[in-house]
């Protein structure tokens, strides 16, 4: 399935619709798409890739777990766009897919390194919200080029995953408050609340940064 939407990639790109993709919404593109054209379908991979692709390194931390995770996403677009429903907006759908598929890869993970951890949604776990982060966490240098950004993606791996989930959403990828609880299944007021303790966790590992940016002025 995966090789099969490269290659409708590769050979659809000219012909996606004959009206310019960007002037076409997700919506129409989604109706099009449900209606049998594998065209729009490209056009909605193109457009959102690399947002969902750079949501999915902001949560997960690793590049190429971020690229196969995003091409999962797309993969499960294909084969269930059918049951999306227009009431909802396309692109909170679609995060909603790469988030729970983001957090399916985290559980993974973490089971593999014997880490012990209860339900992702459950925003009073202890053993969740404290989970000590990797020390060894490097941030990919194919994705953040200089120190600062390097800096800031190592502090956001060291934020709580249910902390750090929403943030990304919010201060990165810029998910309105209900479309943030639409897509983590949660209360606007949990949502606010997430957001506000991962600013705060955020805060203060970039301390550091700011000490080094400003100690020789």
């Amino acid at each position: 399935m995966a090789e099969q939407i490269t290659n409708h990639t590769s050979t659809m790109t000219e012909t996606i619709t004959e009206k310019s993709p960007a002037a076409t919404t997700d919506e129409a593109l989604m109706k099009e798409f449900q209606g049998g054209s594998e065209a729009a379908f490209v056009a909605l991979m193109k457009r959102h890739k690399e947002p969902i692709i750079n949501f999915l390194y902001r949560f997960v931390g690793n590049y190429d777990d971020a690229v196969d995770l995003a091409q999962e996403t797309f993969v499960r677009l294909f084969k269930y766009g059918q049951t999306y429903l227009p009431d909802v907006k396309f692109s909170t759908w679609l995060y909603t897919i790469a988030s729970n598929l983001a957090r399916t890869e985290l559980k993974k993970s973490w089971r593999r390194n014997s880490v012990s951890f209860s339900s992702m949604g459950d925003d009073d776990s202890e053993e969740f919200g404290t989970m000590i982060p990797d020390g060894d966490y490097l941030p990919d240098e194919r994705v953040d080029h200089t120190m600062i950004a390097q800096r800031v993606q190592r502090a956001l791996m060291s934020v709580s995953p249910s902390y750090r989930e929403v943030v990304v959403l919010r201060d990165i990828q810029q998910l309105s408050y209900e479309e943030i609880a639409e897509v983590t299944k949660s209360e606007i007021g949990t949502v606010k609340s997430r957001i506000n303790r991962g600013r705060k966790q955020l805060q203060e590992q970039l301390q550091g940064l700011y000490k080094d940016m400003f100690s020789g002025e």
